[in-house]
Parts: structure tokens; sequence; C-alpha cells
């Protein structure tokens, strides 16, 4: 597992399934390995946590998943 520090309080943590993006202290989006492309939790979370989600997908389109998708990758 590797992990990456993309700002303040955004982080990046490299698992088998794919690259996950953290928010403050919680996993809320993925980039899967296997092609089937980006994913973004159905929880809302804090203007900031949104924000920080907008900014790492960066305007590619995703699917959502519950949170608990997201609790159990890492």
């Amino acid at each position: 597992m590797k992990i990456k520090s993309l700002g303040a309080n955004q982080t990046e943590v490299e698992t088998k399934l794919g690259t996950v993006f953290v928010s403050y202290k919680t996993p809320v989006a993925i980039k899967m390995n296997d092609g089937t492309g980006f994913f973004r939790t159905e929880q809302k979370f804090s203007v900031t946590t949104t924000r920080h989600i907008n900014k790492w997908l960066d305007g590619r389109k995703c699917s959502t998943k519950p949170q608990s998708f997201f609790d159990e990758v890492i």
C-alpha cells in the first residue's frame, strides 16, 4: 500500500482494488484498477469534502457507491 499526500486533508491510498481518495480521514472516492472507472460516495459530507472530491475527480464522469464500500476498501 502506498500513501500520497495531495494537500491539506487530502490523501491518495493505493490498494489492490484501486487508488482511493481520502478527505480528512474518510475514504470517499476510488479509481478502480480493473478499468471500471471512478466511483464516489453517495453519502453527503461537508462542503469542503465535496470540493475535495470534485477536485480529485477533475470533471471525470463517475458512479456512486455506498459509504460502506469505501470504508471496507481501506
